[in-house]
Parts: C-alpha cells; sequence; structure tokens
C-alpha cells in the first residue's frame, strides 16, 4: 500500500510541519529554542500533532525561505537524524524529511523516515538512485532558481506550463530510475521562485497539474501569498491559510502540508462533510 493512500473515504491528507532549524520563516527559530531538551519539544509538538490527526510528520533540518542560506551536511545531519530516531521511536507515524541531499536521505530511510520531500526534485547527484533503491516515497517540488536568490527576479511565460513540464520530467525520470510512480506526489512550490501572480496563477491552475494523474501536494501555510492579501504578519495568518488550503482542496489538492494541524483537520473534516453531502444530494 502506498503512503499516499488517502484515508477516512478519500478525506485529504495532512503533513505536519517539524522544522528543526534556527531561522525557519513560519516562526523565527523559536520552535528550534524553544526547550532545553529540542528532541523533547520535537515529540511534544509531534504528539500534538499526530493527536489532531496529522498523517505525516514532514522533518527539516535546511531553511528554504527566501534568502536562507544552506547549512552543511552534518549540520543537517546534526538535526534531522536525532529527531527522525525519536520520532520513529516514540510513534508509529509516517516520517517524511525535507532534504535534497543522498547522504541525508540514506541516513534519515535508515533511522526510520518512509518519505523524501525534496524542494529540489531529485535532481542533486545520487538522490534518484538511492531513492529508487530504498523504494521511498518521494515529493518533488519545482522550484526556480535556488532559496538564497530565488525571490530577486521569477520569470515564467506561462507558469502553469512550465511548472508541469518540469514536474512531468521529473516523473519520467524518476520511473525511469526505477521509482514505483504509486511513491511519487508533486509540490507546484508555491512561493519557491515565484511572484505573488505567479502564485495565484499556479493555485487557479492546479486542475490542469492534476491531470499528471498523482497526488499533488500544496503548501502555503503562513506564504507571503496570503499575507500580501491579508496584509498580516505570518504570526496573524491561520485565518488566511486555512481559506487558501481549503481552495486548493475543492482545485485537486490531495495533502496539505501545514503548521496548524488542529485547525486544518477541523477544516478538511467540515470541508469533507460538506462535499460528501453535496455529492448525496445531487446524485438524487
Amino acid at each position: 500500500m502506498s503512503l499516499f493512500d488517502q484515508k477516512e473515504s478519500h478525506r485529504p491528507m495532512v503533513m505536519g510541519i517539524l522544522n528543526i532549524t534556527p531561522d525557519s520563516f513560519s516562526d523565527g527559530g523559536e520552535f528550534y529554542r524553544q526547550s532545553s531538551s529540542q528532541l523533547d519539544s520535537v515529540l511534544n509538538k509531534a504528539e500534538q500533532m499526530l493527536k489532531s490527526g496529522a498523517d505525516i510528520l514532514d522533518v527539516g533540518g535546511e531553511s528554504t525561505r527566501p534568502g536562507a542560506v544552506r547549512p552543511s551536511v552534518q549540520e543537517e545531519l546534526d538535526r534531522v537524524v536525532p529527531a527522525v530516531e525519536a520520532l520513529s521511536q516514540n510513534f508509529q507515524c509516517s516520517i517524511s524529511v525535507d532534504t535534497s541531499r543522498a547522504e541525508v536521505m540514506r541516513q534519515v530511510l535508515d533511522s526510520g523516515a518512509a518519505m523524501i520531500n525534496d524542494v529540489r526534485a531529485l535532481t542533486e547527484p545520487g538522490t534518484l538512485e538511492l531513492v529508487a533503491e530504498r523504494d521511498a516515497a518521494v515529493c518533488l517540488m519545482h522550484m526556480q532558481g535556488k532559496p538564497l536568490t530565488m525571490q530577486e527576479n521569477p520569470a515564467y511565460r506561462d507558469v502553469v506550463f512550465e511548472v508541469g513540464t518540469f514536474l512531468s520530467a521529473r516523473l519520467e525520470a524518476c520511473i525511469s530510475a526505477g521509482v514505483s510512480r504509486e511513491n511519487i506526489c508533486l509540490d507546484p512550490g508555491f512561493g519557491f521562485g515565484k511572484s505573488f501572480e505567479h502564485n495565484m496563477e499556479l493555485l487557479a491552475g492546479l486542475p490542469q497539474l492534476s491531470e499528471l494523474g498523482l497526488p499533488i501536494l500544496v503548501g502555503v501555510s503562513r506564504k507571503g501569498m496570503i499575507g500580501e492579501i491579508t496584509k498580516k504578519p505570518i504570526e496573524s495568518r491561520l485565518a488566511g491559510s486555512l481559506a487558501m488550503a481549503q481552495e486548493a482542496l475543492y482545485l485537486g489538492a490531495n495533502i496539505l502540508r501545514v503548521h496548524d494541524v488542529t485547525e486544518t483537520c477541523d477544516m478538511i473534516r467540515i470541508w469533507t462533510a460538506v462535499k460528501n453531502k453535496t455529492a448525496e444530494y445531487k446524485s438524487e
């Protein structure tokens, strides 16, 4: 069975974000610093997310916010490997790791992770072969440029077409390398080398991306596109995040990557109940 098989009458899945970085865009690294024991913080946050309904926990040791400087391989390993080991020892859950490096992928898969969430879509040396060899689940994301400079001047002729073309090419590369199609999901990469207008066009174009026939993961939680509309700071973007996530579900998203798991799961329960009742009413 694929990790991406949806549960509860095809309810959309929720991926809870566990950033273990000192410079996370969403909290300024507060989660990284909030406890004398970082692993206790990770476990407490994970327990809250799982109780609230998270299907996947996504551990990240490299900040990919605009302008972020990449940590060394060892720094990333020191952040994520102990967290993955602790999570796998304490919970029966699906663990994803947000990384683009083959050595990090190897060690976290050895430590209990089941999924790789790669903002660079398995383009770095050795990553494609490793994921295929380990039969791991993977999320392939589109990003124009690199985190350090990606927001300086993003440009597209047709953002939906270009993102779709890139993801289709990476999908073909994965399958050719031996990655099982059922182990792959796709992420359009909201906020990764895209202007506000690009992001909005991409959201509207989700039905077109769904034609690739794979689960679509959407991560818009607390992002700048929501701030652009609401004029709210990061810590005040919950309502906007929920509204945009709900629209993404309507347009074809299957997995939501979020900071606020409790509220997102409540939204999904309401959305699913209304959707099911509307379908039942229409069929009468």
